[in-house]
């Protein structure tokens, strides 16, 4: 074998251990077994066909309270109440209950009250395909003078109409409500916005 031969054999020996020991380095080092320190979760990347949950939209009910406008005006505060017909029954039922129970903490620091009495409790009430009929006791007519209970009536009106189309007629104590309170304020009934007028 010529000398030429002998050192072009030698270098390309040289050359290919070279190759074989940088390729055996970097596998040994960027092995994933051999790595040292804490392994970090694989982040798994959504499934681009799993569908997403709708987003529930809420809803809402107005129940009347009283406040004061901008002007210091005494007036008629409707306020939202988060409402959920899988829990709450109907708009209506949910709406009144609510007025009963007398705005929340957070709304009477705002100025809100109510001018319905205390002791007043729902007796029933009782919807149909054509009206709903609210029987309360009778401390919702007991006390407060004639504007508190024109007040409450409103209250109750305003409250009902928002959140039903159905005609609705208010009764006490089992009795539908013709007459309201000591100073004997008539109601025509159904109740609207004319029911106090006569």
């Amino acid at each position: 074998m010529r000398k030429d031969e002998r050192v072009f054999l030698a270098v390309t020996a040289v050359i290919m251990v070279a190759v074989c020991s940088f390729l055996a380095l970097r596998m040994f080092y960027h092995n994933d077994d051999n790595i040292s320190g804490p392994l970090l979760p694989k982040t798994e990347t959504p499934d681009e066909n799993q569908q997403k949950p709708e987003p529930v939209e809420k809803v809402y009910v107005n129940v009347f309270f009283i406040g004061q406008n901008d002007n210091r005006e005494e007036v008629y505060k409707a306020v939202n109440r988060e409402y959920d017909k899988d829990v709450d029954g109907s708009k209506i039922k949910f709406a009144i209950n609510a007025l009963i129970s007398g705005p929340k903490q957070n709304e009477k620091l705002k100025g809100v009250y109510t001018e319905i009495p205390v002791g007043t409790r729902i007796i029933s009430i009782n919807e149909t395909s054509d009206k709903v009929v609210i029987n309360l006791n009778s401390a919702f007519e007991q006390g407060g003078g004639t504007e508190s209970i024109y007040k409450r009536l409103n209250q109750i009106i305003k409250t009902a109409k928002r959140n039903t189309t159905k005609p609705v007629y208010l009764y006490i104590e089992g009795n539908k409500a013709e007459v309201i309170g000591g100073e004997g304020i008539m109601i025509t009934q159904p109740l609207n916005e004319n029911s106090l007028e006569g």
